[in-house]
């Protein structure tokens, strides 16, 4: 994706820590018919020093057959974030133009499917746990049978990230004063996806304050 230098996040820290909290991502992959998406929830782990992406898809779904091609390329997941409309009103001056701020993180990686039931139980147990661990227990009260059931409708995956491209465009090119002006328009809103990119700029250290 096109960055410029100074809407770059260089630190995987910053990064990872980003998709963790935007973990519904859309993962896109080349098929034969073209670009194919899926948006789904997923678990960033790391194992090794690398960063691991783990999720599932429904059997339905053909997008997790591109994980077996043999001449498999790298599939993209797209993390995104809190996003606003940006009125040259809050620009200081008059010569100016609307534009709009987000946050984004790209992971690139190639796909490997988790065939055993004992791994998708596993993934099943990290995204219960993450979005939703009273639930836990319920799960683990259902059944062999029904797990059985339950687990032939889904494809379990991880893709091991070779590569993160990290873009907050928050208004880093504007001076003090107009971001500040951004920060206070934006951070009123009940959209929590535009009060969400003030909040952003502030931790980024941005504004007058």
């Amino acid at each position: 994706m096109y960055i410029p230098e100074f809407n770059r996040v260089e630190d995987r820290e910053t990064a990872l820590a980003f998709m963790r909290a935007n973990p519904f991502a859309i993962l896109v992959s080349n098929t034969d018919d073209g670009p194919f998406a899926t948006h789904l929830p997923v678990v960033v782990a790391e194992r090794d020093g690398n960063v691991i992406l783990r999720a599932h898809a429904a059997q339905a779904n053909p997008h997790w057959k591109v994980f077996e091609q043999e001449q498999q390329v790298d599939s993209l997941v797209i993390f995104h974030g809190p996003h606003a409309y940006i009125s040259p009103a809050l620009y200081e001056l008059r010569e100016s133009v609307p534009t709009w701020n987000y946050a984004t993180v790209h992971a690139y990686g190639r796909g490997k499917i988790l065939s055993s039931d004992d791994d998708k139980q596993q993934v099943l147990a990290e995204l219960i746990a993450q979005f939703d661990a009273s639930y836990l227990d319920q799960w683990k009260s259902l059944g062999d049978q029904y797990h059985s059931r339950m687990l032939n409708h889904i494809v379990a995956f991880e893709i091991a990230v070779s590569r993160l491209e990290g873009k907050f465009k928050l208004s880093q090119n504007r001076t003090r004063t107009e971001q500040e002006n951004v920060i206070q328009a934006l951070g009123t809103s009940a959209d929590s996806a535009v009060s969400g990119v003030a909040q952003l700029m502030r931790q980024r250290g941005l504004g007058a304050k």
